[in-house]
């Protein structure tokens, strides 16, 4: 197959979440699976042509893209994922995208990424290659199916292709005023007098992908079915009933050349399921690096996330003097709101031998965390799919997370499926947003911390999940296929 796949951002030239790490690694594996794939982003500021050895690419030249009747001149560089044979075309018009962040505020937010997304497909028409798939990738994608269909229908080079639409994260919608469908030249009876791709008197760009993509998924089975709620739709859960028999859930995979303890450059002691004392002397290297007292009988429970309410950190706030008085230490790392900062703060001052917290990110630290750690808490009120809990389980350290999302799809219950005879349990959960809850759930992990047979069986079902994307881009395939046998 060809696929073109357009994203926002990719790993490692622009990243805030995780779209970026899909970005980067599944298009690799959809190339060793024998398809050919070309990768489509904006060219950001941060990103350095010399630096990557990209360059203009002549075969496509300047390029005149049209955005509320106004003409754009726009460059294209070329260059390869890195450690790949993958294509990808770098949309370059620094008056959009030199910017000091990656996404903004601005007035013309909704102008960037419609100019965006119809140079994606002027440069496939200059390449003059005809693409099997266009995968797309959130809002800011999510205008290519409404526009290969309305805008650029008349060219067959696009006749056979087939839109998939990625939902990451359904809080983030690309919601504008009306007339941003105007400034994408779309037809007026599309959106006028509360026409189809309106939304509450808006433009809504996630919505019109949605309604238009030939196929859509998202990132966990669970949250598949969370978006189809109205509690957890977010608005767009009508639009997906009435596509259900289109929209499907695939959970991330992981790049496991750099999350595995076995290789890990981070790490100082590198450790397996078979030998597993690395990660011991990893534990004691943490607790130095955040100024802890080392007790090999007391577990560490380690977080790395961003500090906002959706990760959880308001039902910790709940019940953190209960969580400090277990017998256990505690390392953070992440930044986000000032009062869960100031929370951290204030617990490191009074409990300075049981809470070490690094504001700010590093990834060394993120590295040095998953293999020091005993525990990993991952608490949050939703989570379309996450990837630290994958890495835990990769690394040994037993996940406790609340049972939403790709959170639900990857951690099972020790004691939930103890209780069957099954004994395949890899983690903790719990099902109630409250920090009772999440407490008990830490309680009943630091009690089977101290059965060393019962703790290490958890650990090592962790230790032998395979998350590899070459799992995930076997399903994408089966999904390419879906919408390819589409009329």
């Amino acid at each position: 197959m060809k696929i073109a796949f357009a994203s926002s951002e990719v790993v490692p030239f622009a990243k805030t979440g995780g779209l970026a790490d899909v970005s980067g690694a599944l298009p690799k594996e959809l190339a060793n699976l024998g398809n050919e794939v070309k990768v489509f982003m904006p060219k950001y500021y941060q990103i350095n042509e010399h630096e990557h050895g990209h360059h203009y690419d002549s075969l496509i030249g300047e390029l005149k893209v049209s955005v509320n009747g106004h003409e754009h001149s726009v460059h294209v560089f070329y260059g390869k994922l890195p450690n790949s044979n993958v294509d990808i075309y770098f949309i370059h018009y620094p008056n959009y995208f030199h910017r000091n962040k990656i996404y903004t505020n601005d007035w013309d937010e909704d102008e960037r990424f419609i100019l965006f997304s119809k140079a994606v497909i002027q440069v496939m028409q200059k390449l003059g290659w005809e693409p099997d798939i266009v995968h797309t990738n959130d809002w800011q994608t999510a205008l290519i199916p409404v526009l290969l269909k309305e805008n650029y229908g008349w060219d067959k080079l696009f006749h056979n292709a087939k839109t998939v639409l990625t939902i990451h994260n359904i809080g983030y919608q690309g919601r504008f005023a009306l007339d941003s469908y105007k400034k994408a030249e779309l037809p007026p009876e599309l959106y006028v007098n509360n026409g189809p791709l309106a939304h509450e008197g808006d433009s809504n760009f996630l919505k019109a992908g949605i309604l238009y993509a030939d196929i859509i998924n998202t990132v966990s089975e669970t949250y598949a079915k969370e978006l189809l709620t109205y509690e957890m739709g977010a608005g767009m859960d009508s639009y997906l009933w009435h596509r259900y028999d289109d929209f499907y859930g695939i959970i991330n995979g992981v790049d496991y050349s750099v999350w595995n303890p076995e290789i890990d450059k981070y790490i100082p002691y590198h450790y397996s399921m078979e030998e597993f004392s690395g990660k011991f002397k990893d534990k004691q290297f943490l607790l130095e690096k955040f100024k802890l007292p080392f007790n090999e009988h007391v577990p560490v429970i380690g977080m790395v996330s961003r500090l906002v309410s959706q990760k959880g950190f308001d039902i910790i706030e709940d019940v953190l003097e209960e969580l400090l008085n277990l017998d256990a230490q505690f390392v953070v790392l992440g930044s986000g709101e000032s009062n869960y900062e100031s929370m951290f703060q204030k617990a490191h001052n009074t409990y300075p031998k049981k809470m070490g917290v690094y504001f700010g990110y590093s990834e060394e630290l993120a590295h040095l965390i998953e293999a020091g750690a005993d525990i990993f808490l991952m608490p949050s009120h939703y989570e379309p799919c996450g990837l630290n809990q994958i890495y835990s389980l990769k690394y040994g350290t037993v996940p406790i997370v609340r049972k939403t999302g790709g959170l639900a799809d990857t951690v099972q219950d020790w004691n939930e499926y103890n209780e069957l005879g099954q004994e395949i349990g890899n983690g903790f959960s719990f099902y109630d947003y409250s920090g009772q809850a999440m407490l008990q759930s830490v309680k009943r992990a630091i009690n089977d911390f101290h059965n060393k047979p019962v703790w290490e069986k958890i650990q090592k079902n962790g230790m032998i999940k395979d998350y590899s994307w070459k799992h995930s881009a076997r399903e994408y395939i089966k999904l390419y296929q879906k919408a390819v046998s589409k009329l």
